[in-house]
């Protein structure tokens, strides 16, 4: 029996390596003989870089950035032919922020713009920004900073800092800075910048924010957006309030919005690996009603299902039904929490967890 292993990652708990290693563990506790093939996957956020590095080759980068909370931290971007793929969440990830320290009306995007200018210092002509596991609510208003827009202060000081007045703002640096450099947004998030199913409304409270401060975001990401984008042309677009917004300054500079499953999973050739495959394993920590609005697990079983490839999803928790799921091509669905009989239990002792799971998964389906 062939197994193609192909999660995202747990989040805090496990990377997409390692959640993959621990399920052919599993399985091979129960059917040694069958052959495995682990296939780590990403949708933008944490672990894009290490995902494509992995499939493409090419050169991984580092440079020391400006942190979510201005002090520095060390990214990597990878660079391929002409291509370089950055994952925003290395320069603002929420990981970067201490719990009791997260408050997304002050971190700032300026990193990731810093780190895409490196990666077009270093010849990179197409610059792909990996969206997703931001701590950032400033409309992308760090990162155009980075690029040189101005006033530099008043942009790079958080998404509160955007409610301020200022006399004149100035994109044309920032364009000017990626002239004949080609601009994606990769994302599978489709939220517009504002409103109730906006940056701040939506994720806002992942990140720290109260229902208070919620408002007060929205409020001055609005303020901003009418001074960068007066006609509406661009607040509105589907994935402009990904990263916090961070999508919405790639649009204002002429990006571009990209499936981030779809180029990932193009980029690794899914539908190669799965030619002789019995049975595809997905997962992720929380497989939910976003989930099957086109983040990863629903790309793979999509692939899958187009290949006659029974696909299954283990993740942390399940919050879907099974006729929601089997419409999206998923076979079953198992969770961690369940098997392990606890949250507590399923954080604390995630890898022998998921290697328990596994071998439930191929007592079922071997044989």
């Amino acid at each position: 029996m062939r197994i193609l292993i192909a999660p995202d990652k747990f989040a805090g708990t496990l990377s997409a390596l390692e959640a993959a290693q621990a399920l052919a563990d599993g399985w091979h506790r129960t059917d040694p003989s069958a052959r495995t093939e682990l296939l780590p996957l990403s949708d933008g956020g944490p672990g894009f870089v290490e995902v494509l590095h992995t499939a493409l080759g090419g050169k991984v980068h580092q440079a020391e950035v400006t942190g979510p909370l201005g002090a520095p931290v060390v990214a990597e971007y990878l660079l391929h032919d002409d291509t370089a793929y950055v994952e925003s969440a290395q320069a603002c990830g929420l990981h970067l922020v201490p719990a009791d320290e997260r408050d997304p009306g002050r971190t700032t995007s300026r990193g990731v713009g810093e780190l895409v200018s490196h990666a077009i210092h270093a010849g990179a002509r197409t610059v792909v920004v990996g969206l997703g596991g931001s701590s950032t609510n400033d409309a992308g208003a760090g990162f155009l900073a980075a690029l040189g827009a101005t006033p530099t202060r008043h942009l790079g000081q958080g998404g509160a800092a955007l409610a301020e007045p200022v006399d004149h703002l100035d994109l044309e640096p920032a364009r000017a800075a990626l002239a004949g450099v080609r601009l994606v947004a990769a994302t599978d998030v489709d939220n517009p910048l504002l409103g109730i199913h906006g940056a701040s409304a939506v994720f806002g409270p992942q990140k720290g924010a109260d229902a208070d401060q919620v408002q007060r975001l929205d409020v001055a990401l609005t303020a901003f957006a009418d001074r960068v984008d007066p006609e509406g042309t661009v607040r509105g677009i589907p994935g402009a309030g990904a990263a916090g917004g961070l999508g919405f300054a790639l649009l204002l500079l002429g990006g571009t919005v990209e499936s981030g499953v779809g180029r990932v999973l193009a980029s690794v050739g899914l539908a190669e690996r799965l030619s002789g495959a019995d049975l595809v394993i997905t997962g992720e920590g929380s497989f939910d009603s976003q989930s099957l609005r086109g983040k990863l697990p629903h790309g793979v079983a999509r692939a899958a299902s187009e290949h006659g490839v029974p696909c299954v999803v283990a993740a942390g928790v399940v919050k879907v039904g099974r006729a929601e799921a089997a419409v999206a091509g998923i076979t079953e669905t198992y969770s961690l929490v369940e098997s392990a009989g606890s949250v507590e239990a399923a954080m604390s002792r995630s890898a022998e967890e998921l290697r328990a799971l596994a071998a439930d998964i191929a007592r079922r389906w071997s044989g």
